[in-house]
């Protein structure tokens, strides 16, 4: 997607990773009916069935359901963790980055429907029927997906570990690039010639027979169309722009983070846009180079994603879910981190410095070599974290948790202060292996 460079100074990007307004949320009226009834909000459907449905961010976790009419729903970034869904009608829905872990959708109709990037881990989709939607990227990992029909749908960079495709008709599915299928079980699923691989050739009688599997011979067919839902464009808003004017024009839509190239090029374009982007859900996502320097992102998922060599300095990450996410060299200069999970983060080498981690969860996150001069770690928790070789120079660990951290080679100064709000000495380095340095 082409970026244009705006003639303001800056701009307010509303952003949602689908090219839809952050600002924009759930309807509250329709979000009330849905929870109220579903046989109420079906027959609501039935009389408007035209009516634009925003659910998009709504909690609907652990919420029933069952048999409720959600075609061509906007439901992006919602979450249905836990929720019944069985034999709903998901026909052409938005559901791009939807939370869908252990998901109830058994004989659920979601054809045609846009899932990119949704989180599907654990979800119960037997005999679901899925053809032609767009499961790019999607997590599937320990999806049950047995008797399912995914023909013709897009599962490209998907996460296949040990998900159960069992009698599924997979006949023109493109698995281009998918990961850990080689983990997934296809015992009596139906392949076809049309049928594309992760090494993106396509798929033969004897691959299929190697893993139980049938084969169809098809005439050859180009896969289909899949065109993302319509959805409302981001809003620009000139700096100086008087207070109530509505004289906002529509940006050009904004591309998806993930697709870090494109967003890198919008951002290069856009140096000083604001992101909005909090509660965003991104666990698992590549994220790797990514441009995300001053954003506000706060109490988003980053569970287990490749945040490699990212730029988040100075970004607001307040609250937000980094468990076990890769944060090798990563840039978080001055960053807000303020009770964030980072249990078992990999933050190798990162910049750390001026961060603010008061209060953030590091169980044994590996910091080795990080630069945290002058960080704020006051009341972290940092329970069998590696800290060797990381410099905390000036770093606030007043009433931080060090219990089985592992300081050696660590570099400390007098003006960093210990747990017990004092000053470090030469002492208090040497107990706990670390280095003492005036500079």
């Amino acid at each position: 997607m082409k970026t244009h460079r705006h003639a303001v100074p800056a701009i307010i990007l509303a952003l949602t990773l689908s090219a839809s307004p952050a600002a924009q949320a759930y309807n509250r009226d329709q979000l009330k009916l849905l929870q109220k009834s579903v046989a109420e909000w079906n027959a609501m459907r039935s009389r408007q069935p035209e009516l634009p449905i925003d659910l998009s961010k709504a909690n609907l976790e652990d919420t029933n359901l069952k048999g409720a009419n959600l075609s061509k729903a906007n439901l992006s970034k919602a979450d249905l963790s836990g929720a019944a869904l069985d034999k709903a009608n998901l026909e052409g829905a938005n559901l791009s980055m939807t939370y869908l872990k252990k998901t109830g959708m058994k004989e659920v109709n979601a054809n045609r429907a846009w899932m990119a990037g949704a989180n599907l881990n654990g979800a119960f989709l037997k005999d679901a029927s899925l053809k032609a939607a767009n499961l790019a990227g999607a997590n599937l990992r320990w999806a049950k997906m047995g008797g399912a029909d995914l023909e013709q749908a897009n599962l490209k960079n998907a996460v296949l570990f040990e998900a159960g495709f069992d009698g599924a008709n997979l006949k023109g599915v493109r698995f281009n690039n998918a990961r850990f299928l080689g983990n997934a079980t296809f015992r009596d699923a139906t392949f076809s010639n049309n049928t594309i691989l992760p090494s993106g050739e396509p798929a033969t009688r004897s691959w299929a027979m190697m893993r139980d599997a049938r084969f169809s011979k098809e005439a050859p067919a180009l896969p289909p169309e899949l065109a993302p839902p319509p959805v409302a464009s981001p809003v620009i808003i000139p700096e100086n722009m008087p207070a109530g004017s509505s004289q906002a024009v529509p940006a050009q839509p904004a591309p998806d983070v993930r697709e870090v190239e494109e967003w890198n090029a919008m951002r290069q374009n856009n140096p000083e846009a604001k992101i909005e982007m909090s509660e965003e859900k991104l666990g698992h996502a590549e994220l790797g180079g990514v441009d995300l320097r001053k954003a506000s992102l706060s109490k988003s998922d980053f569970e287990r994603a490749n945040l490699d060599k990212a730029n988040l300095a100075g970004a607001d990450l307040k609250g937000v879910n980094l468990q076990r996410a890769d944060l090798k060299e990563a840039n978080l200069k001055e960053a807000n981190l303020e009770g964030a999970n980072l249990d078992r983060a990999y933050l190798k080498n990162a910049d750390l410095s001026g961060t603010n981690l008061k209060g953030a969860m590091l169980y044994g996150a590996m910091l080795y070599g990080a630069n945290l001069d002058g960080a704020k770690l006051t009341n972290a928790s940092l329970f069998d974290a590696n800290l060797e070789k990381a410099s905390l120079k000036g770093a606030d660990l007043g009433g931080a948790t060090l219990i089985g951290a592992n300081l050696t080679d660590a570099i400390i100064s007098p003006a960093t202060i210990t747990p017990s709000g004092k000053k470090a000495t030469r002492s208090w380095a040497t107990l706990n292996n670390a280095v003492f340095t005036d500079k």
